[in-house]
């Protein structure tokens, strides 16, 4: 019952419709990604996704990891996945060119991740920190080091994690202690600990490379005294060639609620006569470096969002389609899935489901322009829209896929209570990625307080103005007749949003505790409206495509399109009418602040 099927169809389209990957095409360097091209490597992923991570899911979960003399081993079948991956050229699919990779846009890359988050959350974690360290070396390192690691890295030959959080310093990293003192030939020696380090140790790579934030000797306090540092499992010579284990070990493992299947370490640096590390980058700039990694995870995460809750739909479609219960209006020997709340849930899984896709694939297409188009204005607007829109990618998305594999345990029923089913796996797995990364708290803050306050709303203005366009013209174009309540319902809905933008500009700055305390309301606002404007665009584009298919100029299935107009009414029946209530709660939040403290204890 648990597989895994590639959501082809939705990819495809949501690809030409709102990420428009014809015009990524046409960009200089990224002509590779000829739209054809692009779907047959859409096909091929899906059959690797199927085929070899999917069925490694629920190894995972099962047997977990675990450390046995001083090293971490993985689950069964892991690392004859991390060697097919590898050597398919998966890792290296949007790496760069001149270290090895295939340099293929972020609009591609969005689609195939998702299938292996989908089908192996646990196992992808692994690949998924090489991309952000690749990009982290490549803006910070210096030309030797790039060389030297890079193409190891983008190869697969070598394995990366981040090694950033300490016991006191979790999502403060300000508080961060790890020592680093110069050894007088260039490189450094670390001492302290780090927790919560996801494939810290494992035997999948020949070499693990480890990022590391740490303080120089007087470096200024805070996190303006932090840098980071390169630190090899083993040792690298100038030739690449490895030599002795470095200073750096697993000390334990995590026993955690989900992804078993990937190995959260304990790693202790420097208990001997000190790890051995090397500068990355500038002196006392590593939290700078940090977020070109941490960007490039999220965005990641945003994804684990869309992927653990469509491998929990299909899950829960199956088994709706094939349990036989009761009556269904006084009819017996249906399956639930005729039951209209049953139908209700499903539909509403699979709208949440579409909306979060097409929210995350829209905005894949504007890292491409931002690094790739030759307009600077275009190049410099989409930059601005990814700074603004990440923290919603990532919260939002998570949020509403733990409610997703939530509602998919509803759906088995007292099943879904049962470990033997499958399906409390992802529900398990879904709920660090609200956590991981940045809470969805921090996420919230980080769009109110560094996104919007910061530059007193223009990128937000800005795209209000592209939202409310297209509510107009689904109001305005008698060829669009069909979607005008849909235009409404997001006009209203950007009004909403615009409402509580202005409350926080005009109220915010004078009192960040408001601030702080409306910025979880409105996080839910903007991806309700921004997922809202995104299902609209898509709704649009599959009623244009039924009106050529007529003509034999659609590529899409009939069914298919009328299926993503329906999605588009549920969701401006069921969600777009939320978006007043979280209004309201922004408007309110100043009641949380004059709660007597007496409110928090019964």
């Amino acid at each position: 019952m648990d597989s895994y099927s590639a959501p082809l169809r939705d990819m495809r389209f949501l690809l030409e419709a709102l990420a428009d990957i014809g015009a990524i095409a046409r960009l200089p360097g990224c002509s590779d990604a000829e739209p054809e091209l692009v779907f047959s490597i859409l096909e091929e992923a899906a059959k690797f996704a199927a085929g070899v991570l999917a069925p490694l899911n629920r190894v995972g979960d099962r047997q977990g990891c675990h450390l046995e003399g001083g090293q971490v081993c993985v689950p069964e079948g892991w690392k004859d996945a991390w060697d097919q991956f590898v050597q398919a050229g998966w890792l290296g699919l949007s790496l760069p060119v001149e270290y090895g990779g295939q340099g293929l846009p972020k609009a591609l890359w969005a689609p195939v991740w998702e299938m292996w988050f989908a089908s192996n959350l646990a196992f992808t974690m692994l690949p998924q920190l090489s991309l952000g360290q690749t990009e982290a070396l490549e803006a910070a390192a210096d030309e030797t080091m790039r060389a030297l690691y890079l193409p190891r890295i983008v190869s697969g030959e070598w394995a990366c994690n981040m090694s950033l959080t300490e016991p006191q310093a979790g999502s403060d990293l300000a508080a961060v202690r790890m020592q680093a003192r110069p050894a007088g030939d260039g490189s450094y020696r670390l001492h302290g600990q780090k927790i919560f380090i996801s494939y810290g140790d494992h035997e999948l790579a020949d070499n693990i490379i480890h990022l590391v934030l740490a303080r120089l000797p007087e470096a200024p306090p805070g996190i303006k005294g932090i840098s980071l540092f390169l630190v090899p499992k083993f040792l690298v010579g100038p030739d690449g060639r490895l030599g002795a284990r470095n200073d750096v070990h697993a000390v334990s493992l995590e026993h955690k609620l989900g992804i078993h299947g990937s190995p959260t370490c304990t790693l202790a640096y420097g208990d001997k006569e000190g790890a051995v590390g090397y500068l990355v980058g500038a002196p006392n700039r590593g939290i700078e470096y940090m977020f070109v990694m941490m960007n490039d995870a999220r965005f990641g995460v945003s994804l684990h969002g869309v992927g653990l809750a469509e491998r929990a739909y299909q899950m829960a479609l199956g088994y709706a389609e094939e349990r036989v219960q009761g009556k269904v209006l006084g009819q017996v020997g249906l399956p639930i899935a005729a039951h209209p709340e049953v139908r209700r849930q499903l539909l509403s899984m699979r709208t949440r489901i579409f909306a979060m896709r097409a929210l995350v694939y829209g905005a894949s297409a504007w890292f491409d322009h931002a690094r790739h188009n030759p307009d600077a204005a275009v190049a410099e607007q989409s930059r601005r829209y990814i700074d603004l829109l990440m923290p919603v990618l990532k919260a939002w998305n998570t949020e509403v896929g733990n409610i997703v594999c939530d509602d998919a345990i509803q759906v088995f029923g007292g099943m879904g209570f049962v470990e033997e089913t499958g399906i409390t796996q992802h529900y398990r797995d879904s709920r660090v990625t609200r956590i991981y990364e940045g809470t969805t708290g921090i996420q919230a803050n980080d769009l109110v307080g560094r996104k919007l306050l910061r530059e007193d709303g223009s990128t937000l203005r800005a795209l209000l103005a592209e939202i409310r366009e297209e509510a107009e013209r689904l109001c305005a174009d008698p060829a669009l007749a069909a979607l005008a309540s849909h235009g409404q319902h997001l006009a209203a809905n950007a009004q909403d949003l615009g409402q509580a933008m202005g409350f926080l500009l005009a109220e915010g700055k004078a009192d960040p505790a408001l601030a702080q305390a409306a910025a979880l309301p409105f996080l839910h606002l903007m991806g309700l409206v921004c997922a809202g404007w995104r299902v609209a665009q898509a709704a649009r584009a599959a009623l244009q495509a039924l009106a050529q298919g007529g003509e034999g100029g659609s590529a899409h299935d009939p069914d298919y399109l009328q299926g993503v107009l329906g999605i588009a009414e549920c969701w401006f029946a069921s969600y777009a009418p939320q978006a007043s209530g979280w209004r309201a709660a922004v408007l309110g939040a100043a009641h949380v602040n004059r709660a007597p403290a007496g409110a928090l204890r019964g």
